[in-house]
């Protein structure tokens, strides 16, 4: 056996050990600032190290700085898993090592990422007008989709830019105070600014209100300002609500505003023919992200933005060099629908997991995942201490303990303790947030590998944690 095929050898059968139970290890890392700065020399190595060296560090240096992903008690965020299969396509995809920006610099990775994106779009019923563009993250893709809506507006942004143009007035964006931060990044890296960013106000079930968002659009046209985009979320990154996409998309056609979607986590549930209505409305959309990386069982990264119209993402980004011109006719050349020039062959992984699972096998594991939020959602409204904070129809969970005879500070101190508490005895990892002006905890399920003693688990550590923080309390 060759020296590589060794090392190859080593590796895979630590994965295949790591798969097999990553939950031996603490969820959470133990490391403390500064920890693997100290463990490593200033400098690199002036000769060669060999494999058993590197692995052997890999295991003593690296592996307690890790916060476990994969463990099955990972609740924290939005909880992701690459199945075993994928990391072989990522293996495959390292090894080629191909740069996908053209068709010809690698037919097969152009091609199968337009008949994977196809296959994904249909499983999500989404109509056949939209067209699929993988990038790394949903901040790219929503980044890419406000620079569509951006020239979709025909304000000739591309040749003549934004500085100290008298004849361009603002342009404005619409969002909620549920919507992702990366697009407001998004409009401050496009030279939008942060003051033409406008927060819609939300229902009590955090969705944004649609006639709210129709009277802003109206009263900025009145006063001279430019509607460009309206960022709705199906499944927000807080408590997995969905604004009403449907009504958002007829007041978008009617004021001639562009409608981006962000279904990053929630959008693959559309898979479930019982969540189909996730997605109702979206075919009015001109963009939407979903990200297979959160929920699709894929290793980080691969998002998919869909798109319209995808001339305007190539009116918005395309640019020539005579290096890079082709003659092939009718093929897409990736590098002109975004900033990237060089793009990872990222739909190899997902090939991989759709014929690895089928259809079948993904709606299995997201009903379950679903079922079990439900089912932990129960166990919460069953304890009169405890409450939940918001509608849970997905894989997320936001509550509180709430004992009587405590005020608003006093109880988000309380909760604040039970997180820590939680998060430092390493069985579980959770989050928290603000909901409608107090601390909620939070418990995202989303593990290919957390069973329903995982989930027993998690309630039972809140459970102490809370009573023991209540004692402290009194």
């Amino acid at each position: 056996m060759s020296e590589f095929l060794e090392a190859l050898d080593r590796a895979a059968r630590w994965i295949d050990g790591y798969y097999a139970d990553p939950g031996r290890f603490p969820v959470l890392s133990r490391s403390q600032p500064g920890d693997l700065h100290r463990a490593l020399p200033e400098e690199a190595p002036e000769d060669p190290e060999p494999f058993d060296r590197i692995f052997a560090d890999f295991e003593r240096l690296i592996l307690p700085g890790i916060t476990h992903w994969n463990h099955p008690r990972f609740f924290a965020y939005f909880a992701i898993s690459a199945a075993p299969i994928t990391i072989i396509a990522e293996a495959l995809a390292a090894a080629l090592d191909v740069n996908a920006m053209l068709w010809r610099t690698s037919p097969a990775a152009t091609e199968l990422e337009e008949v994977v994106l196809d296959w994904l779009r249909r499983l999500l019923g989404l109509p056949e007008g939209l067209r699929g563009i993988v990038y790394d993250t949903a901040s790219i893709g929503g980044f890419t989709a406000l620079a569509a809506a951006r020239e979709s507006l025909g304000l000739d942004i591309r040749e003549r830019g934004m500085a100290g143009r008298s004849d361009l007035a603002p342009l404005r964006v619409y969002i909620t105070d549920q919507t992702h931060s990366h697009i407001e990044k998004a409009a401050i890296a496009l030279g939008l600014g942060r003051t033409n960013v406008v927060r819609i106000p939300v229902d009590e079930g955090f969705a944004m209100q649609a006639d709210a968002l129709d009277r802003a659009i109206a009263s900025d046209r009145r006063i001279g300002m430019i509607p460009m985009c309206i960022a709705a979320t199906v499944g927000t990154t807080g408590t997995t609500a969905s604004d009403p996409v449907r009504r958002i998309a007829h007041i978008a056609a009617r004021h001639g505003v562009w409608l981006h979607v962000d279904a990053a986590y929630a959008g693959p549930a559309a898979i479930l023919p019982e969540m189909r209505h996730l997605l109702d409305g979206c075919e009015g959309a001109d963009s939407l992200v979903l990200n297979p990386h959160k929920w699709l069982f894929v290793p980080i990264d691969l998002s998919v933005l869909y798109v319209r119209d995808p001339e305007i993402l190539r009116r918005a980004f395309a640019t020539t060099f005579f290096m890079l011109e082709t003659a092939e006719s009718d093929v897409r050349n990736y590098m002109d629908y975004g900033l990237q020039l060089g793009r990872r062959f990222r739909a190899l992984k997902l090939w991989f997991a759709l014929r690895h699972y089928g259809a079948r096998g993904v709606r299995a594991v997201l009903r379950r995942h679903i079922a079990l939020a439900q089912e932990l959602a129960g166990w919460i409204e069953a304890e009169a201490e405890w409450q939940v904070l918001a509608p849970h129809p997905l894989s997320v969970v936001c509550f509180r303990f709430a004992p009587a005879g405590l005020d608003e500070d006093a109880l988000d101190a309380l909760n604040a303790r039970i997180h820590d508490e939680v998060n430092a005895g390493g069985e579980i990892f959770i989050s928290s947030l603000k909901l409608g002006g107090c601390l909620a905890l939070r418990v995202a399920i989303g593990n290919e590998r957390t069973t329903r003693d995982d989930v027993e688990t998690a309630w039972r550590v809140l459970r102490s944690a809370a009573h023991s923080g209540a004692a402290l309390q009194r």
